[in-house]
């Protein structure tokens, strides 16, 4: 099926932040966008006021009849009424990943993979080529505070576009990719319930650099144990905040950042490269992850042919993604961050670097565990990221795609917890409990929906 001749497209779980993405794209393209949810958010709220028509119906009679094209997320369940009634109609169906593959193929393109880090770094990838005039199309896994959505595009008649997107491990939809940079941030245990075991995730991860074109670049995070692989040619380098760390002994080249100091809250470092070394450069954001982020983001761009002035224009300015490291309230007596950090190692990063910004400070943190099978699989993980907080409330756990499995709950992470400072609280006893408390330093946690406490939360403390 040729994407650019279609007239109508539906999409099953369109409230989705990929499915929304591509939405985006499809509507920019002037065709007529429709779509499922199960539920209304404050994205769908958004994406009907651009013109796309939405129902929370599970209502095969509300599927528009000139629908051309059916692009659905693994997250729908097989024996939902639409899915089923599409395939009884048998008109033509494709995963989000199989249609962002199509696209993608038609681009230079940057793609971003990692269990962690891959957003922000996507976003701030994006940015740099909006900010530096380049054309673009960036289809990106969180909503960019810069531009208040999930999809850039920007086209000129002449230069064909950078596409930029995030290439996500789960379900193996990354595999549909095929870039001419690709990065990789991170490759720790997750989705087991697709991969069974870390060790044929990191074979997913490998398989997927097999699939860089021929003269592209795999840049890869210092320690990552992915083992680039695939008959092509391609480039290899790695990425650190450490000059001296040595990744993969067969590495070419290695991108770092030096001499990092905060100052004005801001991160002030050197990137290195093999030919040169750009003093001085300023990040908008806090957090060590996010420096890390950024040497890879940089690195892409220089990859792509960027010089230091573009590039260090859009650091300085890069605000970052909502719900990553995203502060709500920052005044004197409270500060208030919200993050979508919904894995050990997401958390991890997370408090440290709240710990390293408010140094001897209580912090409370409120995290909803995402997944059955994650909780399952990284019980003690979860445990061991959550005691470096000095209070740790834990609500019951997100199923989003799941359903329950017998004897998993936020139970098993708190008899693991070693701090005393530990409880399951419900959502509707949180608030409540918050203005009896008022933690000087809170963060809420995960990539359910926690974020609907963060409006009333912020309400409260404010006032």
């Amino acid at each position: 099926m040729k994407l650019d001749k279609l007239t109508s497209v539906y999409f099953l779980g369109i409230g989705g932040i990929g499915m929304s993405a591509l939405a985006r794209y499809f509507l920019h393209m002037g065709l007529d966008v429709s779509g499922y949810d199960k539920t209304p958010t404050a994205l769908t709220d958004q994406l009907e006021s651009e013109g796309m028509k939405i129902h929370f119906d599970e209502n095969p009679d509300l599927i528009p009849k000139n629908t051309e094209l059916v692009i659905y997320t693994p997250a729908i369940p097989r024996d939902h009424k639409e899915f089923s009634y599409i395939l009884k109609k048998k008109v033509r169906m494709m995963k989000r990943s199989e249609v962002l593959g199509k696209i993608a193929s038609k681009y230079f393109t940057i793609a971003v993979a990692g269990t962690h880090g891959k957003t922000t770094t996507s976003a701030l990838i994006a940015h740099i080529l909006k900010s530096a005039g380049i054309p673009h199309i960036a289809f990106l896994g969180g909503i960019s505070k810069n531009y208040n959505t999930n999809f850039l595009i920007e086209t000129s008649g002449t230069t064909p576009p950078v596409c930029v997107v995030e290439a996500d491990e789960f379900d193996r939809s990354f595999l549909r990719l095929s870039p001419d940079i690709a990065i990789i941030t991170s490759a720790d245990p997750d989705h087991l319930d697709i991969y069974n075991t870390h060790k044929e995730m990191l074979a997913a991860f490998g398989e997927f650099t097999g699939n860089i074109r021929e003269g592209g670049s795999l840049i890869m995070k210092s320690g990552v144990k992915v083992k680039p692989s695939g008959s092509r040619d391609y480039n290899v380098f790695s990425y650190s905040l450490d000059p001296k760390k040595a990744s993969i002994p067969t590495m070419s080249k290695e991108f770092t950042a030096s001499g990092a100091i905060i100052s004005g809250g801001l991160y002030h470092f050197d990137f290195c490269n093999a030919n040169d070394v750009w003093k001085n450069l300023v990040l908008g954001l806090p957090g060590l992850f996010n420096l890390e982020n950024a040497v890879a983001a940089v690195s892409s761009a220089f990859l792509a042919g960027l010089n230091r002035a573009q590039i260090s224009a859009a650091l300085k300015s890069y605000q970052g993604v909502v719900r990553r490291f995203d502060f709500q309230i920052r005044k004197r007596g409270m500060v208030f961050i919200d993050d979508y950090a919904h894995h050990p190692e997401e958390l991890k990063a997370c408090i440290l670097a709240v710990k390293e910004m408010y140094p001897g400070k209580k912090i409370t943190g409120i995290f909803q565990p995402h997944l059955y099978s994650r909780t399952r699989d990284l019980a003690a993980e979860f445990a061991e990221s959550l005691d470096l907080l000095d209070e740790v409330i834990l609500l019951d756990i997100y199923p989003a795609r799941e359903k329950p499995v017998e004897g998993v709950s936020s139970e098993l992470i708190l008899e693991k917890l070693k701090t005393k400072q530990g409880k399951i609280l419900k959502k509707t006893r949180l608030l409540g409990y918050l203005k009896t408390k008022k933690p000087a330093i809170l963060l809420t946690l995960g990539a359910g929906d926690i974020d609907r406490m963060v409006k009333p939360i912020k309400r409260a403390f404010e006032k």
